[in-house]
Formats: structure tokens, sequence, C-alpha cells
């Protein structure tokens, strides 16, 4: 459980930098970015041996009929991830997309475990999206980019299906069924 508590500081604290030490953010500039890559690869490593390593520790018992929500939960998760790095109708009507796809999947992921470790890294990501995104709003003031063009929204289906399905298949790789009969 250390290797994923130490994974998840390792994880936050660079992501906050900017936001929670603007001055010192501002002098390291561009030279520390190596480093802050290196401290996020680190972090995921240790999130993913910890988290794997971790003793099953039952907190509560989610009902079964949560897998669907969460399947829903993680369809509406991936097409808001999508939102991010498509260009039509749907740009901007987000400000943050990819944030809101961390909640979403933290959300769906604390429905369907309820073993200690999974309590820590889904509610540890949900505390730093949520955070994140608090500050940011604080910070900067946003204006919603124009609506792209209605055909581009063919390529958002497509990347919402494909990596659902990828999402789907790692998770069968790993013996984890999302849909359980």
């Amino acid at each position: 459980m250390t290797l994923l508590i130490l994974g998840m500081i390792l994880w936050i604290v660079p992501h906050l930098l900017k936001r929670i030490a603007p001055n010192l953010r501002a002098r390291v500039g561009t030279k520390a970015q190596g480093a802050i890559a290196l401290v996020l690869v680190l972090s995921l490593a240790l999130i993913i041996i910890g988290y794997r390593q971790a003793p099953v520790i039952d907190v509560w018992f989610p009902p079964s009929f949560l897998v669907h929500i969460n399947n829903l939960l993680m369809v509406v998760a991936v097409a808001v991830f999508a939102m991010a790095h498509t260009k039509g109708r749907l740009r901007g009507r987000l400000r943050h997309p990819m944030l809101g796809s961390v909640k979403l999947w933290a959300l769906a992921h604390l429905l369907v475990n309820g073993d200690l470790a999974s309590i820590i890294l889904f509610g540890g990501m949900l505390f730093w999206a949520v955070l994140s995104v608090i500050l940011i709003n604080k910070q900067t003031t946003w204006v919603a980019p124009a609506p792209g063009d209605k055909g581009r929204d063919l390529l958002f289906v497509v990347i919402t299906v494909v990596v659902f399905a990828v999402i789907v298949a790692v998770h069968m790789a790993l013996g984890v069924n999302p849909f359980p009969g």
C-alpha cells in the first residue's frame, strides 16, 4: 500500500505545482520538464505496482447492478475524453474535458471496487481532478472555442468506440471482465 500512496503523491504534486506554486513553476520554466516527466512516469509505475501488490482489504461490498452504471459512466468518460481531441460540434462544450473524463472514470471505478487500494487509487484521482478544476477555474477565465465542423463528429464517435474497445480488451487481458454474465 505504501508504493500506491507514494505513487499517488508523486502524481498529484507535480500536476498541481503550476497552480499551488506558480512562482516556483515560473522560475523553473521549461528546465524542469524532463525531471517532472520522469517523476510522473515513476509515479505511474509506483501506482501500478502498488495497486497490484496491495492486499485486498474490503471496505464495502458493491451491489452487482453497479457494474452496469460503471460501464455507462465509462462510455461517457471516454466520450468526454474524445471531446478534448476532436474538433467537431461538441468542441468547447466542456471547459475541462480531460479532467472531466478522469472524474467520471474514478467515480465509475469507486462504484464497483470496494477495497481499500481501489478507494485510495480512484479516490485519489478523483480528488486530484476535482481540486485541479477548482484551482484552474479560480485562476483563469475561459472563453469557449467556437464549435467545429459537423464532419468531425464522425471522428469523435470513432475515437470513443475504439478507445472504449481498447479499455475493455485491456481489462479482459488482465482477467477483469467488465461485462460479467
